[in-house]
């Protein structure tokens, strides 16, 4: 491994204001505890897992119905701790009950919800926790209970809130999936967890059409033994097919219901949800997570990164089927805030609907995808500024990492060059964060202020040593309370990816780097990473001198192989509206890069596409593009949104 100079950052942009400091959340943990500096929080958090896991659960309040004898046993090693031993914890309390009980908060929104065609919805916590029982109820009544997997195929609208919820009260098992899956990932998700009942709707809108949603799930259904009843939401009108004794209409058998309901008692580690992952092989792995883990480490990070309080509201660009789904609508519930959900395109019918969505509710923390700032620079500053977007606090972003020019035209155009964006990257494993920014630590474009108290993470070279200002793996040295709990049925296939590389040591998979301020990179996965003749390339390098060139709107960078150098680079490019391809272009990008990256890792093609494979949640899947460039076996595609993307590449070659 050559070691290879960090300098991606630049100066720094932001620094917290003292009304920033003192209204953080943070700030408020650290006097309770006696820390004056943040560095201190870390040391002191990642020293003593213990200490930090019951401040933590104190700090949020999580009420348990039985306390917890123990905060965390490591007795069974490193890899598989077990945490608030002999405590009882059913989630749902702590997520609506204790402040629809509570005459000071039962009228406080819990969530606010649009839709493309321009309805709106608003549920009090007392009104969401009559629904979430009625729904209990509905489920308890078609004999499903503790323990039983029940998937979530529905669009984002309260109704997919109300129901997961209501899963979790009765004891149940999440199995969140994204609404634009095909018939074969719903069906190996759905078999897999043994799922008895499926969540779904008649269709959905997206750019004012109706989206076929109900007949999908059938066909998937139709595959397995196990579900026995399909519940289904009418949400645009659309006609479909109800099956006798296992189809039930959601406005028939849910309002009829009573509106309490009796919460199953959970141990804090019974079983929650399983979120599935796509990997690089055919099988997704079930991430397991329980009533004390998930929630409570979304609730941490809403809490310290986007300083989320009650009163505000947030809201994060995802699907319910990704973990930014059920981390929004736990966290936010958690700390008695509000989030807000849309069911519909952020472009339509004007470009502006997302700062249109901004102004009309006032949202606060707004979360957002990369790929989808770099899609809006193209509209100018116009388009912006005709909304009043000053109810703003802060950005949040994560999924994918930041080329530094799309983040400063966030920060300066929409932020003004005051609101911070606050960079996330962890994933479903993690429930969360390793890295985060925060309201108290400086910033630079694209980084990240530190890791998230709590977690031990370090960047490592192919030894396990510690490096600073330069690449190197993303790595975790403790346990943390959100940490899944294993794959679902697959423990080896747990310990091969993460723990196998270094002894008692998480690998995550990302190349990360921390530079001479200590503010922290991630850089993309250490499997997409590009090997030039003995030097490591990162592929956001490369796309971030593409980028910024006025014609780039987005570019994706991989590595195939070159019989001299190891790896060569070849790039796809999606062009700014009103470019014409052509090869003057082509060399015009081809010498940028040698210019600023050095003439060895100058690309050897450029094509131009008119999409770039892409989850829901805008993360660019090189892995897809590569395998489909080199005609192999992508593996797992079923998170694409856009898998004609995967097509165009194909005929590349």
């Amino acid at each position: 491994m050559s070691e290879q100079k960090f300098t991606f950052g630049g100066e720094i942009v932001w620094r917290p204001t003292p009304e920033h400091v003192q209204r953080s959340n943070l700030k408020r943990f650290m006097d309770l505890h006696g820390i004056d500096r943040f560095e201190a929080l870390q040391e002191r958090s990642t020293a003593d897992v213990a200490w930090f896991s019951d401040a933590i659960l104190k700090f949020l309040d999580i009420q348990f119905q039985q306390p917890y004898s123990q905060v965390v046993d490591l007795s069974n090693g490193i890899q598989r701790p077990r945490w608030c031993l002999d405590g009882k914890l059913n989630i749902v309390f702590n997520c609506v009950d204790k402040w629809a009980a509570n005459e000071s908060t039962r009228d406080n929104a819990a969530l606010v919800w649009e839709g493309e065609e321009g309805d709106s919805r608003r549920l009090s916590y007392a009104q969401l926790a009559a629904q979430v029982n009625q729904c209990a109820n509905a489920l308890r009544e078609l004999g499903l209970g503790k323990g039983d997997g029940i998937g979530l195929h529905m669009p984002m609208t309260p109704e997919i809130c109300i129901a997961l919820l209501a899963i979790a009260k009765i004891g149940g098992v999440i199995l969140p999936l994204f609404s634009g899956y095909g018939v074969g990932a719903i069906a190996s998700r759905l078999k897999d967890a043994g799922a008895k009942a499926l969540f779904t709707a008649d269709g959905f809108y997206r750019r004012g059409k109706v989206i076929p949603l109900k007949e999908t799930a059938d066909q998937a259904v139709a595959q397995l033994s196990t579900v026995e009843h399909v519940i289904v939401l009418n949400r645009a009108n659309s006609p479909v097919t109800m099956i006798a004794g296992r189809d039930h209409w959601w406005h028939e058998l849910v309002p009829r219901q009573p509106e309490q309901a009796d919460m199953e008692p959970t141990d804090a580690e019974d079983l929650l949800m399983i979120i599935y992952t796509s990997g690089t092989t055919g099988k997704p792995k079930g991430a397991v997570h329980t009533h004390c883990g998930f929630p409570v480490k979304a609730a941490q990070d809403m809490c310290f990164g986007t300083d989320v309080q009650p009163g505000d509201l947030i809201y994060w660009m995802t699907d319910m089927g990704w973990m930014m789904g059920p981390w929004l609508l736990f966290g936010a519930t958690l700390l008695g805030a509000t989030f807000f959900i849309y069911d519909g395109a952020p472009d339509y019918p004007g470009r502006d609907r997302l700062w249109q969505m901004v102004a009309n509710h006032n949202i606060n923390q707004l979360g957002v995808s990369p790929t989808l700032i770099r899609s809006m620079i193209a509209d100018g500053e116009a388009i912006v500024k005709q909304h009043d977007l000053s109810s703003i606090y802060l950005f949040a972003s994560t999924g994918e990492p930041w080329n530094p020019d799309p983040w400063r035209w966030l920060f300066e155009v929409v932020g003004e060059s005051k609101r911070p964006i606050i960079n996330y990257s962890g994933g479903t494993e993690i429930s969360g964060g390793i890295v985060m920014g925060n309201p108290i630590l400086p910033l630079k474009p694209a980084s990240f202020s530190a890791p998230c108290p709590g977690i031990a993470a370090d960047v490592v070279d192919e030894t396990g040593q510690s490096v600073r200002n330069q690449v190197g793996e993303l790595v975790i040295r403790a346990p943390w309370i959100g940490m899944t709990r294993g794959f679902w049925q697959d423990e080896q296939r747990y310990l091969e990816t993460y723990w196998s590389q270094f002894k008692d040591v998480w690998v995550h998979g990302d190349w990360a780097a921390v530079d001479d301020d200590g503010l922290w990179y991630i850089l993309g996965r250490s499997d997409d990473t590009i090997k030039v003749a003995g030097k490591r390339l990162g592929p956001a390098e490369v796309e971030s001198v593409l980028v910024n060139h006025p014609a780039v709107n987005e570019a994706a960078a991989i590595g195939v192989p070159h019989p001299i150098k190891g790896s060569a680079v070849v790039c796809f490019c999606v062009l700014a509206p009103g470019i014409s391809p052509s090869d003057e272009l082509k060399n015009e990008l081809r010498r940028k890069v040698a210019g600023e990256m050095g003439k060895p890792l100058q690309p050897k093609e450029i094509w131009f596409v008119s999409d770039i494979p892409k989850t829901r949640n805008a993360k660019v899947m090189r892995r897809i593009i590569r395998s489909a460039y080199l005609g192999e076996d992508p593996g797992d595609s079923s998170s694409l949104v856009n898998p004609e993307a995967v097509a165009e590449i194909s005929r590349r070659q």
